[in-house]
This record gives structure tokens, C-alpha cells and sequence, in this order.
């Protein structure tokens, strides 16, 4: 949690007054939030647009103030966490089922800067399950067209009940293996109907922040 804790920190420091934030969505951006909401108590001004209602219920909490999607073109930086990080920057993320309004959100941003511990980082994707989201309706031929792709997909629950998605959507967590071709295999996914987005962030990050438990920091730039 330490190491969430301070690579989050080193991120906010690359907030300026008068930016645009995105607020990412999980236990390490957590801490971006909650980084963002003292440095508003001490005088920063900023606006921002959570990715799920988790993140807007915080920043609402700690007075930061929110925008809609209908205010924005563009983002000046999001701050968001991943669940692994390979060596090219691409990113598996959506663990805490918010990866397609993260994705959104992403897409419009100037900087993408990825907080994580050092156990995110690996050679290469595939041994965290990645998620996709999918649509209720006929969701059992999405998942049998995942599995044709070569997943062992798994639908997401809370107790006896699948998971929903702050959109109402179901969340399939796909055990691909090794992931040789990101690129491929997230073009592959978003063809099948019933897929609304996986959780494959190809070419986004402008920074990695890694934390390490020792107490240091590793930044990388693009």
C-alpha cells in the first residue's frame, strides 16, 4: 500500500493550476485522489471528471470540483492505475470494472501517466485476466465467441450475482496466457458484437510511475 501510496504522489506532482484532471478508477488511484483533494485544500485549482462513481463520490467528498463529459474536449492529465504494465507501456487494466470509462477517458487526454507498485510490471501481459466488457443481452454467445478466441473466460460476480459496471454492463474475465500481440488481440475483441470494450490500453500511457517497497520511485517518460 506504501508503494500505491507514493508513486501516486510523485503523479499529482504534475498537476498544474487550471488543468483539466481525469481521476482514474482503484485501490492506487486512491491515493491520486486523495493527494488532489489536499492539494485543492492548500490552493490548487483544477477541475476534473471521475471514471466511476467511486472516484466522483470521493473527489465530491474531498472538494474537488467535477466536470461532466458535455464540458470537456480534452483532458489536460489523467492519473490512473493498471494491473500490469509490459515493456512497451501496454497496459492491462479494468480490475476494478471501470475500464471502458477509463478507456474513454484516456483517449482524450494530453498525459496518461500509469501509477503502479512494482509486482504491475511485467515482461510481458497475461497472467492477470483480462477484462471485457460485455452487454446483458445474449451475453453466453459473447462469452462462447471470447472462448473461440482462445480465453478461459469467466463472468464476474459478486456473490451468486454478476458483477454490473457503473454503464450496466457485465464484466467477462478472459485467461488468455501469454499475450504475444496486444494490438491483435484487442482489434480481435472489439469485433465481436456483444463486446463494448476490453481492458487492453495499447500505446495510451505517457508515464509510468512505479513505487517500490524499499520506499523509492521509478519514473519513466515517453
Amino acid at each position: 500500500m506504501e508503494s500505491k501510496r507514493i508513486a501516486a504522489e510523485k503523479a499529482v506532482e504534475f498537476i498544474k493550476d487550471g488543468m483539466i484532471v481525469g481521476l482514474g478508477t482503484g485501490s492506487t488511484a486512491y491515493w491520486a485522489i486523495q493527494k488532489i483533494g489536499q492539494r485543492v485544500k492548500e490552493g490548487l485549482s483544477v477541475k476534473a471528471i471521475a471514471t466511476s462513481n467511486q472516484s466522483e463520490d470521493l473527489a465530491r467528498e474531498l472538494g474537488i470540483s467535477l466536470l461532466s463529459t458535455a464540458e470537456i474536449e480534452t483532458i489536460d492529465i489523467t492519473i490512473d492505475g493498471a494491473d500490469e504494465v509490459d515493456a512497451d507501456w501496454n497496459l492491462i487494466k479494468g480490475g476494478g470494472g471501470a475500464l471502458l470509462r477509463e478507456k474513454i477517458v484516456a483517449a482524450s487526454s494530453k498525459q496518461l501517466i500509469i501509477i503502479v507498485d512494482e509486482s504491475k510490471l511485467v515482461k510481458q501481459l497475461g497472467h492477470f485476466p483480462l477484462p471485457v466488457e460485455i452487454v446483458r443481452f445474449g451475453y453466453e454467445i459473447t462469452v462462447n465467441k471470447l472462448r473461440k478466441l482462445g480465453a478461459e473466460p469467466t463472468l464476474r460476480k459478486i456473490g451468486e450475482q454478476p458483477y454490473l459496471t457503473d454503464n450496466g454492463n457485465y464484466i467477462a474475465d478472459c485467461h488468455f496466457g501469454k499475450i504475444d500481440r496486444p494490438d491483435e488481440l484487442h482489434h480481435a475483441l472489439n469485433l465481436i458484437p456483444g463486446v463494448v470494450d476490453n481492458g487492453l490500453f495499447i500505446g495510451m500511457a505517457t508515464h509510468v510511475i512505479a513505487g517500490y517497497q524499499d520506499g523509492t520511485v521509478k519514473e519513466q517518460l515517453r
